[in-house]
């Protein structure tokens, strides 16, 4: 036998997984066919439920190089099994980018049809003999394809696979395919299509109806119809009906709705090179990386991943950023250093057209064409990927769904000890066989709710109604309820918590060494020929569109307060200036009016006297979040050489700048800018030599030209905090809500925004944690840096701060009052989680801001925030936040484009306010899930101590009765109980995460044993009252008044075989039927997270017309009533009293549920994991009240055996574990070197 063979697919990435190789093994499938014969198919139905046991079971283990068919698990915390078919393709070539020149054209003719009749899965064969067999398998859409070298199988995801530099992209890919290699490379990449196949509604319906929640509903309904329960058996069937087509329903129209949002433009005609001159027409869905294609002047929707090698595009890149900005996309550089870099997507997007995404419009030099090189298609393109995270989502892993599938086991448990009872008492009592099996399955179908999962859904929907209602849209609804345990918000700032927009303070120029004074006014007279204002007018990415300028609304606000003109002209007037690029800047003042341009006076004056201002752009480096900077290369008109101009952060364009221009005060001037919350950025200029040519600009690399600039000044730009930040963060931090800002934005001034806001208090310190890579001998390090608050300082005075300084270090302050923030830079992360892999969780548990951090850093730090056990909510504009987004617990996106498909929430209001009525919302959903839980459970529990106590005098509960229970009390109850809204505020108290809980499982618990005693009591009770007797239809226990009346019923009514009719029944009846309304209204809580009940008027209105109809039937019975629900009459005395018992056992309820749970335990018990963001304040003088909680909170502790029980999350023993730690925080000044992070030892400079 041979052993199983495990290898890994995608190692290190996202959908990372083992694979094994198995081959069918006729004997086990032979032994699978009996076993589903001899089980009525229900072997078949699990080994479809558990494919890991269907391939086990019908295959043996062999290599994967031989295997048939493969058993795939997910390696991240679901575990996921999969299967997949291995299919044979036959091809020319084992890898798509093989050289096919041992091709002839014998082999190949004409290169059309002889490729096509290759791709046969099965057993195609080629003409020829240079043919090879690869295997392939298809997951989640994506192809993978066997490879001998490796002994695995591999992804193609496209042109990077080869390793290309940016240079071998122009000398080699630049020319197009030949249609042979097309055809060719096809046969590996398929088509250029990101299909979103819609299953058909029977394929749905079977899926759907093989969940095994509505096979035990068929299996249920089987056994009802053989009792003859039709009626009850009908009203499942109807529910599960009604179910079952909403849910189809449902899952069609997200099929077609996500089918046609990727449909749109998906196909269209492309322009396609084939050699360098020839150019044919094709279809989008016949590209495959290598090919060239050409983007027209007027733009496209691009239906593929491409760079660009000619040419610039303006681009659209909202369906995939939320960035509705556009974004200039240049040509991939083909000389220089940057030239001899490999191209990668991520780091050259700025050269990369994104499928999916809008250009606008080209630009592109005379006589040539923008072309681009096709890098990606179909689903290993971003969209693609997009979509197939949407058409393949993880599960959500939430502690309820766990616990609820263990709760329902010990259901099952308890159903298990039913069958057993059931089966030994009807075999002690000579039941025929058939009535043993009937019965003793029934009890399973009792104890096993079957109307659950509706019940538990309709809380849900309820949310997302009520939160459409506020503006917030939810695209995946289970993750309402993770709303409700959020304890940890990142926010974006810019556009989240300030203002999208950024209007000018004012600027402040550098003159030799010094700074001049700020300056409010960049139009002055004065300023309109400085090269300052030439290089605020000239260093953007701006474009027109349609007459309106576009661009990031920073280089909009730094433009707009030059009052210069932006022109594009046409190519006839390019040739004024020819060969700079058309884009032109000029003040206005300066255009020559029409009617004097054919004066002669005019004519014959110097070009750079009549428009000494006018500048033409020649060449764009656009901005780079990597760089943090941008520039241009401009030539004034007139004038023989071009100009550098760069702008960027003030920190790297300062590096970039001849020292001795830099004024001595730029450090401290530029702190207390930051530390007020300007945005601050920094220009400078540089003076090329004459001798450069137009051309060789155009290959020069950017270093060469940013490097020796000399230094013009500061543009101080201010971000205004939006009116609702504030409030909404002080809600949070009442509610005891960690609140994080995560932020590409300069340190200082995020750090000023937290404090503004309300992250960072008054008398809180900021350290910030700056953390250094290893260099030669020197291993990585950290230095604290302690900042102080200074008040605020009036706009035009300079403020000296040393960061370095030492800041008073109070050792009185105890670690419980936690005092201090940490704040870190993206770059100072990143050292972090890898050189400092034991301090990151204890940096994180205190950091309040993140600076300059990159997109997919923002993911990594709610990976490391989860990975302690927070439950992280993420909030941003989309722009920048999609990957944080969709990782997080619960994503909510402030933009309504096509990028919130990556978050669960999109608000239409573009303000943090909805982050609380989520939270809130959640929360309510939360509580309604755990109490229609607990309330279908004891449902379940009361009806199932019901039956069996009726099975031990061989009677059973009647068709209508459990109708009436199931239909009447329980359906109605149960939907009307989830309409409770939400609470109006947050509060520190956090509902529980799981039902395996003490508070949950004192409850559940308390009902339980109260409700099996009183049915007890009363069941033993009536045996005892005088009038008792075995019922007969001539039985008469009424008084003499009714007795003729009832009598003459009872004597026409036929025998009951089934035994329905007697005391015991009807005496459970109406107990048990009041039990129903008791635990629902003590389950139904309101305050602090939803509502009272008594505003739930459906649930008030059904609790009272239930209630009244029952005291009605009790008191007053109906002849009526009484024969369709089987129950039969008692004496009024008994009818009293039975109703002073069901009072009994409600106030009971009432008072283990609210005084005793609520009140008592909840208080000095259960509530040790709440407010565990927020150390406890120091001890003060005890109320009476805080005086019974010290000494009732330890013996109850002691009692629950919780005294010495560890916390229950990661963060918990992270905080209990600095709380000892002396020397936490590292104190002011200090150097932590990564050879102590063992010890997390800090020694002093």
């Amino acid at each position: 036998m041979k052993t199983r063979e495990m290898k890994i697919l995608n190692q290190g990435l996202e959908d990372e997984m083992e694979v094994w190789g198995y081959q069918p093994c006729m004997w086990k499938m032979v032994l699978v066919g009996v076993g589903a014969v001899c089980s009525g198919g229900l072997l078949l139905l699990l080994l479809y439920w558990l494919p890991e046991w269907g391939i086990k079971g019908t295959c043996t283990p062999t290599s994967l190089k031989d295997a048939q068919t493969l058993l795939l698990r997910t390696t991240d915390e679901f575990r996921q099994w999969f299967r997949a078919k291995v299919h044979v393709m036959v091809a020319p070539g084992r890898k798509p980018f093989d050289c096919l020149d041992l091709l002839s054209s014998a082999q190949l003719p004409n290169g059309d049809h002889s490729i096509n009749a290759v791709h046969e899965e099965h057993h195609g064969k080629l003409t020829h003999t240079q043919s090879a067999q690869i295997h392939c398998f298809t997951h989640h859409s994506t192809k993978y394809y066997w490879n001998d070298e490796i002994q695995n199988f591999e992804l193609f995801k496209g042109l990077e696979d080869l390793n290309v530099s940016c240079a071998n992209i122009h000398s080699d890919h630049s020319s197009g395919l030949s249609k042979t290699l097309q055809e060719y490379r096809m046969l590996f990449f398929g088509e250029n299509e990101i299909a979103v196949r819609v299953p058909s509604l029977f394929k749905l319906l079977i899926k759907e109806v093989l969940n095994p929640f509505y096979i035990f509903q068929l299996f249920s309904v089987i056994l009802w119809s053989f009792e003859d329960y039709y009626y009850y058996a009908t009203a499942i069937v109807f529910m599960s009906s009604i179910s079952i087509a909403t849910s189809l329903y449902t899952i069609k129209k997200q099929y077609v709705m996500l089918r046609d949002m990727v449909a749109a433009h998906s196909v269209v005609r492309v322009s396609v090179c084939r050699g360098n001159k020839d150019i044919e027409q094709a279809m989008s869905t016949e590209l495959v990386p290598g090919d060239v294609i050409i983007i027209p002047a007027n733009g496209m929707i691009m239906p593929c991943d491409a760079v660009l090698i000619h040419g610039t595009c303006i681009v659209n890149e909202s369906m995939l950023t939320g960035e509705s900005v556009p974004v200039t996309k240049t040509g991939l550089p083909s000389s220089g250093e940057d030239a001899s870099d490999t191209y990668n997507m991520e780091e050259h997007k700025r050269h990369t057209l994104f499928c999916g995404t809008r250009v606008i419009q080209t630009r592109f030099y005379a006589g040539e064409l923008v072309k681009a090189v096709v890098v990606r298609t179909g689903f290993e393109t971003e969209k693609g990927q997009l979509v197939r995270s949407i058409l393949y989502p993880k599960p959500t892993d939430f502690k309820l769904y766990r616990d609820a599938y263990l709760f329902l086991l010990c259901l099952v448990g308890v159903a298990g000890i039913g069958f057993i009872y059931t089966i030994v008492l009807s075999i002690m009592n000579k039941v025929p066989a058939k009535t043993i099996i009937i019965e003793s399955l029934d009890i399973i179908t009792i104890t096993v709710p079957p109307a659950l999962p509706a019940a538990m859904t309709a809380g849900i929907v309820y949310a997302q109604r009520r939160l459409k209602r506020v503006g917030i849209f939810c695209i995946s609804p289970q993750r309402i309820n993770m709303c409700g345990q959020l304890n940890l918000v990142c926010f974006d700032k810019t556009g989240t918590l300030t203002e999208d927009g950024l209007d000018l303070w004012g600027i402040q120029r550098a003159e030799e060494d010094s700074f001049s004074p700020p300056e409010s006014d960049a139009t002055k007279e004065s300023l309109v020929n400085s090269v300052f204002v030439a290089c605020m007018a000239s260093c953007h990415s701006l474009t027109k569109i349609e007459g309106e300028l576009s661009g990031d609304p920073l280089d909009l606000k730094m433009f707009n307060a030059t009052g210069w003109i932006l022109e594009e002209p046409t190519e006839e007037e390019t040739a004024l200036h020819n060969p700079i690029m058309p884009t032109v800047v000029r003040p206005p003042k300066h255009i020559i009016p029409e009617a004097n341009q054919n004066n002669p006076l005019t004519q014959n004056m110097e070009l750079s006297e009549i428009l000494p201002c006018e500048i033409g752009i020649v060449r764009l480096f656009p901005f780079s979040s990597a760089l943090q900077r941008m520039s241009v290369v401009v030539r004034r008109l007139g004038q023989k050489h071009m100009d550098a101009y760069l702008k960027g952060a003030p920190e790297v364009v300062a590096n970039l700048c001849k020292q001795h221009t830099v004024p001595q005060t730029f450090t401290e001037t530029l702190e207390t800018y930051t530390r007020q919350g300007f945005r601050v950025i920094a220009l400078a200029h540089r003076q090329l030599e004459s001798k450069l040519s137009w051309h060789k600009v155009q290959s020069l690399s950017r270093d060469l030209i940013e490097t020796n600039m000399e230094f013009l000044g500061l543009i101080i730009m201010q971000n205004k905090i939006k009116e609702e930040t504030a409030g909404v963060l002080r809600e949070l931090r009442k509610a005891d809500i960690r609140t994080v800002m995560v932020t590409g934005d300069n340190m200082l001034t995020a750090i000023s925004v937290a404090r503004d806001c309300g992250m960072v208090r008054a008398h809180e310190k900021v350290i910030i944690v700056d953390a250094v890579p290893p260099k030669e001998s020197h291993p990585a390090s950290i230095t604290w840096q302690y900042t102080e608050n200074h008040q605020t300082i009036k706009d035009t005075e300079t403020v000296e701060i040393n960061l370095h300084q030492e800041v008073e270090y109070d050792q009185q302050i105890t670690q419980q009052e936690q005092n201090y923030h940490f704040a870190m830079s993206g770059r100072a992360f990143a050292v972090i989680v890898e050189h400092f892999p034991l301090l990151i969780q204890r940096l994180v548990l205190g950091a309040t801001v993140f600076a300059r951090m990159a997109p997919d850093q923002k993911t990594q730090l709610v990976e490391v925030l989860q990975s302690i056990d927070y439950t992280v909510g993420m909030c941003g504009d989309g722009a920048n936040d999609c990957g944080a987004l969709k990782r997080a617990h619960s994503g909510i996106s402030l933009s309504e484009l096509e990028a919130s498909v990556a978050s669960p929430f999109t608000s239409s209001n573009s303000n943090i306010s909805c982050v609380p009525n989520l939270i809130r919302e959640g929360r309510a959903a939360l509580i309604t899930s755990f109490c229609v839980f607990k309330f279908m459970a004891l449902y379940s529990i009361i009806q199932y101590v019901s039956v069996t106590l009726l099975y031990s005098i061989l009677s059973n509960l009647g068709d209508f009765q459990f109708l009436f229970i199931d239909i009447a009390i329980i359906l109605i109850i149960a939907f009307t109980m989830s309409l409770n809204p939400a609470w109006k505020e947050l509060v520190c108290r956090r509902p529980p995460s799981s039902l395996i809980s003490g508070p949950l499982l004192f409850s559940v618990l308390t009902q339980i044993v109260t409700s099996l005693v009183f049915q007890v009591l009363v069941f033993l009770l009536v045996k005892q009252q005088i009038w008792y007797e075995m019922w007969t239809p001539n039985s008469d226990a009424c008084n003499v008044s009714s007795s003729s009346v009832l009598n003459s019923l009872n004597v026409t009514s036929p025998h009951d075989h089934k035994n329905i009719r007697n005391y015991e029944n009807t005496t459970l009846f109406y107990v048990s039927s009041f039990q129903y309304l008791t635990v629902a209204i003590v389950f139904s809580k309101g305050k602090p997270f939803r509502q009272p009940s008594y505003k739930n008027w459906p649930f008030m209105l059904s609790c009272v017309a239930l209630y009244s109809f029952l005291l009605f039937i009790i008191l007053y019975p109906i002849p009526a009533i009484d024969n369709f629900l089987e129950i039969v009459c008692v004496p009024h005395d008994w009818r009293v009293t039975l109703v002073i018992i069901i009072v009994v056992n409600a106030a009971l309820s009432f008072m283990l549920e609210i005084f005793i749970l609520d009140i008592i335990l909840w208080r000095l018990v259960f509530r040790g994991n709440q407010g565990v963001n927020r150390p406890s304040q120091p001890p003060s003088a005890d109320t009476p009240q805080e005086a019974n909680d010290r000494w009732g909170s330890p013996f109850l502790s002691w009692l629950f055996c919780l005294k010495n029980k560890p916390p229950g999350v990661r963060y918990m023993h992270v905080a209990l574990e600095l709380q000892d730690d002396a020397n936490w925080p590292p104190r002011p000044s200090t150097v932590t070197f990564a050879s102590e992070t063992q010890s997390q030892s800090s020694d002093p400079l």
